[in-house]
């Protein structure tokens, strides 16, 4: 088992289960015998991977809600006592914070403070990974990837509400989980995630899909912009990794962690804009006019820390991430497959590679 088994038989509770990573991470941690409970609201999406996957049969509980009820959300957290908690929940979306900046704050940086609070007054949980993202950073459009010890910052609201659960979660470290008691709490920074499954609005690969599928071409903005691009299941086996190594040690892995592909792989959108019509075997591609609002041109982390802590490592390169990533939904949209058998399938794929590589978290 990978992670050296230390999910089999925990209570693992996810906020954001119902949304994109939730959904993947959600389903991993079943096979790596996790009571996996779920608390999340829907995502505005149809379809959504959560109904996909069947998710409402393969977890514990789940429970549809707001982060921000704190009745409801005390009350579950109370209900399964977990070990440990992945902290998922957020408005994730760039464009949409400019115009809904009190709901991304409030979501964001509230909601988060209510989640810490609901583990502090349960007595089970030990470790806390709450996951933020590569634009947490003051952004300046460096070439050099940005490392763990660099300012705060985002241009735009989503961003800077990401900026400030960072400084909320170090604020809250030092402030009442001294030594790690009465858990270890680690933040997660990773971005630029694709994988089958997601249906968000405003996100390239999901506007390429739709569009090819409806047999039209796809608009695309910011051509030349590139990113860290790398498949969800990256991220998610770093956040993993970040859970087992709290889990066994503590306060010792207390701590901001990037998570990213190698520095200098990132690729533009117009590239893969490309590719994915290349994979899916027709489609074309357009510059649309912008639309006025602020989006970096250039982001990537330094890895660094997560390989020589964490011995985590990329798997895939962007073009064998765009490549699975196609194929998961050119397999939806057959509609001959059972998904949740093709995604068990592209999990094992994803592990086998990485013990291929003798990446330590796979082999045991």
């Amino acid at each position: 088992m990978p992670f050296n088994n230390i999910y089999n038989g925990k209570t693992v509770l996810i906020t954001g289960h119902a949304g994109f990573k939730g959904s993947w991470l959600s389903f991993w941690l079943t096979f790596l015998g996790a009571k996996v409970v779920g608390y999340s609201l829907l995502p505005n999406t149809n379809p959504r991977l959560y109904e996909v996957l069947k998710l409402d049969q393969l977890l514990e509980d789940n429970c549809i809600a707001d982060i921000c009820n704190t009745r409801i959300l005390d009350a579950f957290f109370a209900k399964h006592n977990p070990d440990i908690v992945f902290h998922l929940a957020a408005q994730p979306l760039v464009l949409y914070s400019y115009s809904e900046p009190i709901r991304t704050y409030y979501t964001n940086v509230l909601g988060t403070l209510y989640v810490l609070e609901a583990a502090r007054k349960t007595a089970s949980v030990k470790a806390f990974v709450n996951i933020t993202t590569d634009k947490c950073y003051e952004n300046k459009e460096k070439k050099e990837g940005y490392k763990e010890d660099e300012p705060f910052g985002g241009y735009d609201m989503y961003s800077s509400s990401k900026g400030c659960v960072e400084i909320l979660s170090s604020s809250y470290r030092r402030s009442f989980l001294t030594g790690g008691k009465p858990f270890a709490l680690a933040t997660a920074r990773a971005g630029n995630v694709i994988g089958g499954g997601d249906w968000s609005k405003d996100r390239l690969i999901p506007d390429c899909i739709r569009a090819f599928q409806a047999d039209k071409p796809v608009k695309i903005r910011n051509p030349q912009a590139t990113r860290p691009w790398q498949h969800v299941l990256e991220p998610l086996a770093g956040y993993l990794r970040l859970g087992q190594k709290l889990l066994e040690e503590g306060a010792s892995y207390a701590d901001g962690f990037n998570f990213g592909p190698e520095m200098n792989k990132t690729i533009s959108v117009a590239e893969v804009a490309q590719q994915i019509a290349e994979i899916w075997g027709s489609g074309k591609v357009f510059v649309g006019k912008e639309r006025g609002l602020h989006e970096a041109n250039l982001l990537q982390l330094n890895i660094e820390k997560s390989k020589k802590l964490l011995d985590i490592s990329p798997v895939y390169t962007a073009r064998q991430a765009i490549l699975k990533t196609v194929q998961w939904y050119k397999e939806f949209y057959v509609g001959h497959i059972n998904m949740s058998t093709y995604t068990a399938q592209q999990i094992e794929e994803f592990v086998a590679m990485a013990k291929t590589n003798t990446l330590p978290w796979s082999m045991k």
